[in-house]
Parts: structure tokens; C-alpha cells; sequence
């Protein structure tokens, strides 16, 4: 016989739906839930990210004549590293400060855990305006053409011994020369350059020397050999050291030939060069011959050399008679009452400039 099991029949559950209520509620959890993560997560992150490294900054350069924390920490919080903490350096100057003195600073502060990179010491230079000599000429300058009438292009100023003016950054204005006084016998200057409101000065002393303009050689030129514009630079020299026929031109030596070797650096004078040979001695010539409304023209041989202007004899081809001419042009001489004969020409046609 087999057991009999018992007959059980399925019973249907009775699903009922969700009220308004209960799914109102359910929406407005999520909505707290998503808006807690949202403001929550930027301060977790807040609270679980590392703190900014703290480190000491390696050569220093102040701009002030103090030293913040933050110019030698970097990473300080910004309420502290605008603390002043030591002094910097005179302009221009130069200076160190030992790193246990940065630590014992800085900890003063409630500053601590600062890396240093193995460092003893820190080099702290101290940033300087550097008023050297050129600018010191040129306000001295300045004041001398005003008050005295030199003409600035014409002097220059050679200042007694090493002279330096060191100032802020902050005055970038130019530099002024006051209360200058100046002797126009032994050409002594003497006065006070000053920046700003008289913020920075230095007095300066020095002598006021006269120059000219004098055409120099840039190469060595042999005898015969012609001059270029690339030969020739253009430079102020004091005058009482430079020849009274030094050449100032140097449009005017261009093209002129060298009349003996002259060396690179040279100062160019009026006998060092000449125009070139128009007429070579023993070249054929046209000798020409003109008065009003009347002009011959006759072949010759030239006895001598000479440049534009020089008189020169020739021979007449056809009749063997010398005659006296000027040089005209390139192969050309002229006899006659115009031009009249002139004197062999030179480099005096080129007059220095003062």
C-alpha cells in the first residue's frame, strides 16, 4: 500500500498596490540620499587630502627691505607667509641665512614640518636698479648742454675712478644731474646724480673732453690699393689726440687710393690717401681744346701721371709739340684758356669735419 499524501491546494496571495503616500516617501528618500553624497563627497575629500608639503626655497632674490616667510618657504599659508621675518641685504648686496634660523622662525609661527633639502644655509641677494657709468655721462651731459652750452655730441665725460649708483627697483625713472658745477678752464665737472625725489644719489666727479669725428680703417691698405666703404668706420675720438688733418669724411676718402700702407685701426689723415690717377704716364690721350664756339679734339700721349685737376704735360701725336693740360676726365686732358691749370690735387679735398 502506498502512503496517501495529503492534497494541497495553491493559495493565491493578494497583491496590493503601492498607496500614493508610501511611494511619495520613497521618492523623497532617494532624493535626500543623493543630495547628502552630493555635498558630503567635497568634504570627505577635504578631510582625507594631504596637507600642502612645506619647503625651503633654495637662492632667494628680495625686491624689499624685508624677507617674508613666504620668500623663503614655499607652500606657507597665505596668513602667514606675508609675515615679515628677517632683513634683506644692502642693494645690490649679497647674504645668507642659516637654515635652523628659517626652522626656529617659521615654528614661532606655528610653522613645523618643513623639508629642507639637505640645506645648511640659504643665499639671499638683494635686487638693485645699477646706474653705471653711461647713464651717469648722459644725465651730466644733459645738464651741461642746458646750463653751460656744451654740445652733447661734441664732449664726453670721463668720470673719476669705479662709479656705481645703486638704487630700488621701484625707481626706474632717468637719471638727473643737479647742482653741477663746472670749470671751463681746466673742464673739471662735478655734481649729483639723483633718482626719483632724491630717493637715491650719488656725487660724481670727472673731466668734460671735447671730441671729433675721425674715419678710421677697419683693415690694413697697401700703397696704390683703393678705399672702400666697408674699409671705414666713423668714430669720436678726443680731439686734442687726433692729427689737425685727420679726416672726418669718410664719403669724401671713398674711392680715393692709399698713398703708403696704412694700418688697420689707423686714423685716416690728409696725406695718407688721394683721388686716383687719371692719366697714366705714357697712355694715350685726347687733348682737347675749347673757347667759345670753337672745339678741337686731338689725340696724345701723356709724359707724366695725374689725378682730376692736376696739370700735366702732353705730346701732340700728329705734331710732337708738349703741351701743358689739365686733367678732365679719364683719358681726357684740356688746353686752352678754360680750365686753367691747377696744382696737383690731394687729399686736402677731403677736409676733416669738426
Amino acid at each position: 500500500m502506498h502512503d496517501l499524501r495529503p492534497i494541497r491546494r495553491p493559495v493565491r496571495l493578494a497583491v496590493v498596490p503601492p498607496s500614493r503616500g508610501a511611494l511619495g516617501r520613497a521618492v523623497l528618500t532617494c532624493v535626500a540620499f543623493i543630495m547628502l553624497a552630493l555635498f558630503a563627497a567635497p568634504l570627505m575629500a577635504a578631510e582625507t587630502a594631504p596637507a600642502s608639503v612645506l619647503r625651503l626655497r633654495g637662492d632667494v632674490t628680495a625686491r624689499g627691505d624685508t624677507l617674508n616667510l613666504g620668500d623663503l618657504v614655499e607652500g606657507a599659508p597665505a596668513e602667514l607667509a606675508a609675515r615679515p621675518v628677517f632683513r634683506a641685504p644692502g642693494l645690490g648686496a649679497v647674504g645668507t641665512i642659516q637654515t635652523r634660523r628659517i626652522l626656529d622662525a617659521a615654528f614661532a609661527l606655528g610653522l613645523g614640518g618643513i623639508e629642507t633639502g639637505g640645506r645648511v644655509q640659504v643665499s639671499v641677494q638683494r635686487a638693485a636698479r645699477r646706474v653705471g657709468p653711461p647713464e651717469i655721462e648722459a644725465a651730466l651731459k644733459r645738464t651741461l648742454e642746458t646750463a653751460y652750452g656744451l654740445d652733447p655730441k661734441a664732449h664726453t665725460v670721463r668720470l673719476d675712478g669705479e662709479t656705481l649708483l645703486l638704487a630700488p627697483l621701484d625707481l626706474d625713472g632717468p637719471a638727473a644731474a643737479v647742482d653741477v658745477t663746472y670749470d671751463p678752464r681746466t673742464r673739471r665737472v662735478a655734481g649729483l646724480v639723483v633718482l626719483g625725489e632724491r630717493q637715491a644719489s650719488l656725487r660724481v666727479s670727472g673731466v668734460a673732453i671735447e671730441t671729433r669725428e675721425v674715419a678710421v680703417l677697419t683693415r690694413s691698405l697697401s700703397r696704390g690699393e683703393a678705399v672702400t666703404a666697408t674699409d671705414l668706420t666713423v668714430e669720436r675720438r678726443p680731439r686734442e689726440a687726433v692729427a689737425a688733418d685727420a679726416l672726418g669724411t669718410p664719403s669724401l676718402v671713398v674711392g680715393q687710393v692709399a698713398q703708403r700702407p696704412v694700418g688697420a685701426g689707423a686714423v685716416l689723415r690728409s696725406g695718407d690717401v688721394a683721388p686716383p690717377d687719371l692719366v697714366a704716364r705714357g697712355d694715350g690721350v685726347t687733348i682737347v681744346f675749347e673757347t667759345a664756339g670753337v672745339s678741337l679734339a686731338i689725340r696724345g700721349t701723356a709724359n707724366e701721371s695725374g689725378r682730376l685737376g692736376a696739370s700735366v704735360t702732353v705730346t701732340n701725336t700728329a705734331s710732337k709739340k708738349v703741351l701743358q693740360a689739365v686733367v678732365v676726365g679719364p683719358g681726357r686732358v684740356s688746353v686752352g684758356p678754360a680750365p686753367q691749370p691747377v696744382r696737383q690735387a690731394s687729399a686736402d679735398v677731403a677736409q676733416p669735419l669738426n
